[in-house]
């Protein structure tokens, strides 16, 4: 599996049909069960993950049926789950769920149990539970075929996905906007290393049946891989923001040199500060336009992203981090104007841990892309202290999805567009190159600052000279514009920015980081 494959996978998800279920009709619970039902508890799963990881890692990937592994896209396409055979929806419960068939790129074949009362249960395959219109005959599939994913719908809208659990430990899910975007995995193995990235799988699911008018579901996960094996449990809240609080138990195989836990996954082709692949008629593309971090000694931090032209790795080290996520803070329609995928309602993501995760660091990983059908950025918390083959290991967080996220650093103005063009100043010969840079800052106190006050920006750089620095108030906004210009001399290497403005000693801002990488000699046009 590789980057490509997963978007590829994300477009089925996002093709395979948000039809309105039927309000009668049986329900999946009781339907062509496998096998007895057997007592079941998160503390028997991690059991279970602890035994299969004292073993060798056995794939399933390719465990079909020829007439499975050969679907084409328009075949696959034509097989619908049928609404009327929604999980619970004669329960009277406020949750649906619906299963994906395997096929295409899902050829990994996933257990899916439900959980009534503490003992589990397999789902078995039918093909009653999908209405099949395709060219090439299914003909007849075993009863323990499996499933490729799920997805989940709840009661304020039934029409249109919470949630789904889709492709290696791949999921998605969206906020009131009900709008999908980026992605989350249950784990991260040697991204952006000098050789191939490993996908864990969830390889099973168990679903707990919820009660009548329970506003929580809970889902229980098998994660395994040639590296190690896991137990997870994610508690799904709706609700204008959406929450997860997930609980994970890690057990390595052996030793990972680079692990990423709660990782994040996202697109940025083109934005307001980065045109390298502008050329659309779009004026920008992305699911997410920065990273956020509220760092273990309370700073907070804002960093653009960018489309880089060579895969760039950047860490900030950190200890015990209060959160940290990719964000889609731009709302406004006009600066995307695409009335087809929307980018202005994607979910940002917010990871919270719940206990303290000590040393280590948040990774970002920035790939090339050329279009916005490869998902190229990356973020996760990467350990310091390697997790050790043989032993338990427990995480546990809260992911939040929506358009307002919790915890937002309301005391201080943050970082509302970045902006950057050739420097120097208007109506004057450039006699050397420079690269201007253009923050602009909203909230906190800023719209409270009178006439007369004086705001300094604070700026610093890893190397290079700053000059023609400001910062002048924003009325547009109630906000205030920082201005600087960059002289990067002759070396090539990339340079690390940091801005934030204050009054006296008093920060109004979070901080504004940045990586610009200066362009060769040959390309430094001064116009």
């Amino acid at each position: 599996m590789d980057r490509r494959t997963v978007l590829k996978m994300a477009a089925a998800l996002g093709a395979y049909g948000l039809t309105v279920p039927a309000m009668f009709g049986s329900g999946l619970a009781g339907a062509r069960p496998i096998g007895e039902p057997r007592p079941f508890d998160y503390a028997w799963l991690k059991g279970h993950a602890r035994d299969l990881a004292s073993r060798p890692h056995r794939s399933h990937e390719g465990e079909l049926p020829k007439v499975l592994q050969n679907l084409s896209w328009d075949d696959y396409q034509a097989i619908q789950f049928r609404p009327e055979k929604s999980l619970w929806q004669d329960e009277g419960s406020a949750f649906r769920a619906q299963l994906f068939h395997l096929g295409l790129y899902f050829q990994t074949p996933v257990r899916i149990y439900e959980v009534i009362d503490g003992k589990a249960q397999q789902l078995g395959y039918d093909p009653d539970y999908f209405k099949y219109d395709g060219e090439q005959a299914l003909g007849d599939l075993p009863d323990d075929l499996g499933y490729a994913g799920f997805r989940i719908q709840y009661q304020s809208n039934f029409k249109l996905d919470l949630a789904a659990f889709l492709g290696a430990s791949y999921f998605r899910a969206v906020g009131e906007e009900m709008q999908y975007g980026m992605s989350a995995r249950g784990l991260a193995i040697d991204t952006a290393m000098n050789r191939d990235e490993e996908f864990p799988s969830f390889t099973a699911y168990w679903l707990e049946k919820p009660r009548p008018g329970a506003s929580k579901l809970t889902v229980y996960a098998l994660l395994d891989s040639p590296s190690t094996t896991g137990a997870y449990v994610f508690d799904i809240y709706p609700g204008r923001n959406m929450v997860m609080d997930i609980s994970a138990a890690l057990y390595p195989r052996m030793s990972i040199e680079r692990l990423g836990i709660a990782p994040l996954t996202s697109m940025y082709q083109v934005g307001e500060n980065d045109q390298r692949m502008g050329y659309d008629w779009r004026p920008e593309i992305h699911d997410s336009d920065g990273l956020a971090l509220w760092t273990g000694s309370g700073e907070r931090i804002w960093r653009p992203l960018v489309n880089p032209d060579q895969l760039r790795v950047n860490s900030f080290v950190d200890n015990n981090p209060r959160g940290f996520g990719l964000l889609q803070r731009d709302r406004d329609f006009d600066h995307y104007q695409d009335d087809g995928v929307f980018y202005e309602k994607r979910p940002s993501v917010w990871v919270e841990p719940s206990t303290g995760w000590g040393e280590g660091s948040v990774m970002l990983v920035e790939i090339p892309t050329v279009d916005e059908t490869f998902d190229n950025i990356v973020a996760f918390w990467n350990p310091a202290q390697p997790l050790e083959p043989g032993r338990e290991h427990l995480f546990s967080y809260r992911l939040t999805w929506g358009a307002e996220l919790p915890h937002q650093p309301y005391e201080l103005a943050t970082t509302r567009a970045t902006r950057t063009g050739l420097g120097g100043v208007i109506g004057k010969d450039r006699e050397y190159f420079s690269w201007r840079f253009a923050i602009d800052f909203a909230g906190g106190k800023l719209a409270m600052l009178g006439e007369n006050v004086e705001v300094e920006p604070v700026i610093t750089a890893s190397r290079g000279e700053v000059e023609i620095t400001s910062a002048r108030p924003l009325h547009a906004i109630d906000g205030y514009r920082a201005m600087f210009d960059l002289v990067p001399g002759d070396s090539e290497e990339p340079i690390d920015l940091r801005v934030y403005l204050k009054l006296g000693e008093q920060p109004l801002t979070e901080t504004w980081v940045y990586q610009y990488t200066p362009p060769p000699a040959s390309e430094r046009k001064l116009y």
